[in-house]
């Protein structure tokens, strides 16, 4: 792991945290290692969302998850935003700011989605001299995520889970693996999510994201709507057995959220997870021929 990543804290489990779960968080103080919470939601708001935050994060360990930092674009680097992201950060004492590994705008207009880049060597260049860029202004590691992806450009020259560990180790930044969003591109596109999480430096990883999908005749959607999948489950205890169980882990909900408990059940599922693939791991080393 590079030194910037050694400063990062092993934080456990948490939520994304959601304007419907307020009431019940502030009112409860549920059992919960930390929160995520979504960047976008935050920066140009006051009022009750940013009141809300700051008593989060006086109870609770707080990381910053954002949609639009747009690391893949031909665009220039959107400074007044990352010194927003930043400022915000530092508000909250954020343990860490995450990203995605996409594109997101165009011209300096905001598309509001995350938009897949070609694997290449010229790629790999621009966007690890952009990671190193925003990292020496926000004064941190950035944390960055794998997208779910519908389709794949004709003259990528590798595989995304190259390109990522590649990535990390150039930038020296961290990588959050959204399990899910290995499973949903692996169905779309047809390749061995196993093969992907072998691919991916364990060291790098800092976080997991965990969540629902829909599946629809010909593809699934990464919609965050359901309960996690039972294929799903099983990437990711084979992720955590990889990681010695090190990485924290975030369950998302964004559409139909259902009542707090409900969710919080599947970070209950998540630790009973972890706890398996620890034992299926140190049982696999007993058997080890010695």
């Amino acid at each position: 792991m590079g030194n910037s990543l050694a400063r990062l804290p092993r934080l456990g489990f948490g939520l994304g945290l959601r304007t419907v779960h307020f009431a019940h968080i502030l009112r409860r103080h549920p059992r919960l290692d930390f929160f995520e919470a979504l960047t976008e939601n935050f920066l140009d708001t006051g009022g009750r969302p940013l009141d809300v935050l700051d008593r989060v994060a006086e109870r609770y360990p707080v990381v910053l998850h954002g949609v639009s930092m747009s690391i893949g674009s031909t665009d220039p680097l959107d400074l007044p935003f990352l010194r927003k992201v930043k400022a915000l950060a530092a508000r909250v004492r954020a343990r860490w700011i995450s990203d995605h590994v996409c594109w997101s705008s165009v011209a300096g207009e905001q598309l509001h989605d995350l938009l897949p880049i070609p694997y290449t060597e010229s790629t790999l260049r621009h966007v690890v001299s952009r990671i190193r860029r925003a990292q020496d202004l926000l004064g941190s590691p950035l944390v960055l995520e794998n997208p779910s992806s519908y389709l794949v450009f004709g003259h990528s020259t590798m595989p995304e889970w190259e390109f990522l560990a590649r990535m990390a180790e150039e930038a020296d930044c961290g990588l959050l693996l959204d399990v899910n969003n290995v499973y949903v591109s692996s169905v779309n596109h047809g390749f061995d999510p196993e093969r992907y999480l072998e691919g991916i430096p364990a060291e790098r990883v800092v976080y997991f994201h965990l969540a629902g999908h829909t599946r629809l005749a010909t593809h699934i959607l990464d919609t965050h709507s359901a309960p996690v999948a039972d294929p799903v489950w099983r990437l990711y205890e084979r992720a955590q057995r990889r990681s010695g169980g090190r990485a924290s882990t975030i369950v998302e909900w964004d559409e139909g959220v259902p009542p707090f408990p409900v969710v919080a059940r599947e970070i209950e599922r998540a630790k009973v997870a972890v706890r398996r693939a620890l034992a299926n791991g140190r049982r696999r080393l007993a058997l080890a021929p010695a």
